[in-house]
């Protein structure tokens, strides 16, 4: 596997089946693409393999035009089949030092920890290229995920070298919160890819994370 590309702050987006029906899919991902899209991770637990390689490697053409790191879901095999940059593994999928050793020292393997901050150290002590923290807000794709607060963020930042991820309903209204609390990327499906303005709900999001400039004084 080539060299990835490297991880930036910004909006880590997740496609959706359900959402990003037949040409749905790589259109509103290269709008995403277009207005400045950080990570895409591809996420189709339910169609058939065949339908699910042809969708990656359209996705992969377009993330390797925008140098956008391209991940898989869970899916190591899928991951070294399309030759995507890496795979993102929930704390059921396969063990993180088996996907390393099978992807190479170069792929980008992230891991979701929830609301614990033991895993997130394990998976940063096994070699892990980010974590993910969430749900933080009410989720319409893991709506009994566990909670997690601002707090559990906060002491993640402070006890982690890794980019950390926040997932779980974040829009541009809440994403804010998770930024000033230590959060690297925000994950995001419903918010952009529910809806047509993809461009622009993609750079509501990434204009969360450029620091506000104070007016200068008037005399």
């Amino acid at each position: 596997m080539a060299q990835a590309p490297i991880l930036s702050r910004g909006v880590y987006a997740i496609t959706d089946e359900t959402l990003l029906t037949g040409d749905l899919l790589c259109e509103r991902v290269q709008a995403a693409l277009e207005a400045g899209l950080s990570v895409l991770q591809y996420r189709n637990k339910h169609s058939p393999q065949a339908e699910r390689v042809a969708q990656c490697q359209a996705l992969k053409t377009l993330c390797g035009q925008f140098q956008t790191p391209f991940l898989i879901n869970d899916d190591v095999n899928l991951c070294l089949e399309v030759g995507a940059d890496g795979v993102h593994l929930g704390q059921g999928d396969a063990r993180l030092r088996s996907a390393r050793q099978r992807l190479g020292d170069s792929a980008i393997i992230g891991i979701t920890c929830h609301n614990n901050l033991t895993l997130a150290r394990d998976a940063q002590a096994q070699g892990a290229s980010y974590v993910a923290f969430g749900r933080f807000f009410p989720s319409n794709t893991k709506p009994l995920a566990p909670p997690a607060t601002l707090d559990d963020l906060r002491q993640a930042r402070a006890a982690l070298r890794l980019p950390i991820v926040a997932i779980g309903g974040i829009n541009a209204e809440n994403g804010a919160t998770l930024i000033d609390a230590g959060a690297d990327m925000l994950a995001v499906i419903h918010y952009l890819f529910a809806t047509p303005d993809v461009c622009t709900r993609t750079r509501q999001l990434n204009s969360l994370f450029q620091p506000s400039i104070a007016p200068p004084n008037k005399r």
